[in-house]
């Protein structure tokens, strides 16, 4: 269900500026086509071939409506927000040196984060302590904060999670399960 295809990093965002008004911001980004295990070692022919497969026209360019989805089939995690600023002030058709450019930013993306870092994302939502949420919250959680996911993707997300008897979900082993495909 869940090949090197469907992988789905997750990314958690903790405002700690003021410890009594923590905000969470919790996503998965959209799922990618290709994930090479380290973007640092890819050669310019294997950005090429992964830009050919974006290159629906066969132009030589991109729509900059799929330039998210080629960052992250890259590796890279960039947001909704940060991949909208980059599609704004791009052109509308983008060519390949102008993708370089953009995958080679300065600034460069934030990486996905650690399954520790999620897991403490999770723990603002366990009302218990217990190491559990339930999955109406989780649906809620992915579905209207931050980097929202649709509802079928939420829906493919839960397929493969454990939901015990009560309704709820191991928030750790859920985190360690979508990171680990």
């Amino acid at each position: 269900m869940f090949g090197r295809s469907h992988a789905q990093p997750l990314t958690v965002e903790l405002n700690l500026s003021s410890p009594s008004n923590v905000e969470p911001s919790i996503f998965l980004p959209r799922p990618p086509s290709l994930y090479p295990s380290n973007i640092f070692t890819m050669s310019d022919a294997e950005y090429k071939e992964a830009f050919a497969l974006f290159d629906k026209k066969g132009t030589g360019t991109i729509s900059r409506e799929s330039l998210g989805d080629l960052l992250r089939a890259l590796g890279q995690n960039p947001t909704q927000a940060e991949v909208a600023d980059l599609a704004n002030a791009a052109p509308k058709e983008i060519d390949y040196q102008s993708f370089l450019n953009i995958l080679n930013r300065p600034n460069g993306f934030k990486p996905a984060g650690t399954p520790e870092e999620f897991i403490r994302g999770f723990q603002v939502f366990d009302k218990d302590g217990n190491g559990f949420i339930g999955a109406g919250e989780l649906r809620y959680v992915l579905t209207s904060l931050g980097e929202k996911l649709s509802d079928d993707e939420m829906d493919e997300l839960l397929k493969g999670v454990q939901v015990h008897p009560d309704g709820n979900i191991h928030y750790e082993s859920f985190v360690r399960q979508i990171l680990s495909q």
